[in-house]
C-alpha cells in the first residue's frame, strides 16, 4: 500500500476529507518523531511498541580483503508487535480494521 492508498483508506474509515486526514497524519508523525528523538518509546494498544535502541560499536571483517573495520555505535528504531497482531500476521489472518482502535 502506498501513501496515497493509505491516506484514502484512512480518510474513508475516519469519515474525514483527504486534506484533514493528511493534516492528522502529519501531526501524528511529527509527535512520534519528536518522541523518538528524545529517546522515548511509544506503545500503541493492541498494535505494538516502537522504541529507539542503541546498537553498540562492533568490529566487522570484510570477507574479500580480510580487513577489520570498527563500526561506530548508532541508534535504530525498532518495532515489537503486540501478541495477537503478530499471530494474525504469522497465520495470514485478515485484519478486521479494529487493531489499535478503541
Amino acid at each position: 500500500m502506498n501513501n496515497k492508498e493509505f491516506l484514502s483508506e484512512l480518510s474513508k474509515r475516519m469519515g474525514m476529507s483527504n486534506r484533514q486526514t493528511r493534516t492528522y497524519i502529519t501531526s501524528l508523525l511529527g509527535i512520534m518523531g519528536d518522541t523518538f528523538i528524545e529517546g522515548d518509546s511509544i506503545q500503541v494498544v493492541d498494535f505494538g511498541t516502537f522504541e529507539v535502541k542503541k546498537k553498540l560499536e562492533r568490529i566487522v571483517v570484510i570477507p574479500a580483503t580480510g580487513q577489520r573495520m570498527l563500526v561506530p555505535p548508532k541508534f535504530v528504531l525498532g518495532f515489537k508487535p503486540f501478541g495477537t497482531l503478530k499471530e494474525k500476521i504469522i497465520n495470514g489472518g485478515v485484519n478486521d480494521g479494529t487493531v489499535g482502535i478503541e
